[in-house]
């Protein structure tokens, strides 16, 4: 009986060390959904998620992942975006400093913007 409980305590652990930890405190998360002006477009969404790789390199940046809209029939979900992108930054002056970042800037003018009909931009405080 005692392995048990020594098995079970294991496998508990085990499955609270893929649990992903909170947000740093003081962090903020910038989300940012995507329409394309031809949706479903490979070739312009491509462009588009280069677009968003190359601005990894912004300091500040802790984390950044982006992706495509999930279908679903519920009607609180809305799915008609065609990418979404999340990026979280130290703090609220790094968040600032991204938006005016000369590469940011850059990719906005150059790719996003002739790629999108809409961008929706929400940010928070985790």
């Amino acid at each position: 009986m005692k392995k048990f409980f020594v098995v079970l305590f294991a496998a508990v652990l085990s499955s609270c060390s893929t649990i992903a930890p909170p947000a740093p405190s003081g962090s903020v998360d910038h989300l940012v959904f995507f329409w394309q002006k031809r949706p479903g477009n490979q070739e312009d969404r491509k462009k588009i998620t280069d677009a968003i790789d190359r601005l990894r390199v912004i300091e500040g940046m802790t984390a950044l992942d982006y992706g495509v809209a999930v279908p679903s029939d519920r009607p609180v979900v809305d799915d008609s975006f065609d990418l979404a992108m999340r990026m979280r930054f130290t703090s609220l002056q790094a968040l600032h400093s991204y938006e005016t970042d000369p590469r940011h800037v850059k990719e906005v003018k150059e790719v996003l913007l002739p790629l999108t009909k809409k961008i929706q931009v929400y940010d928070y405080t985790p």
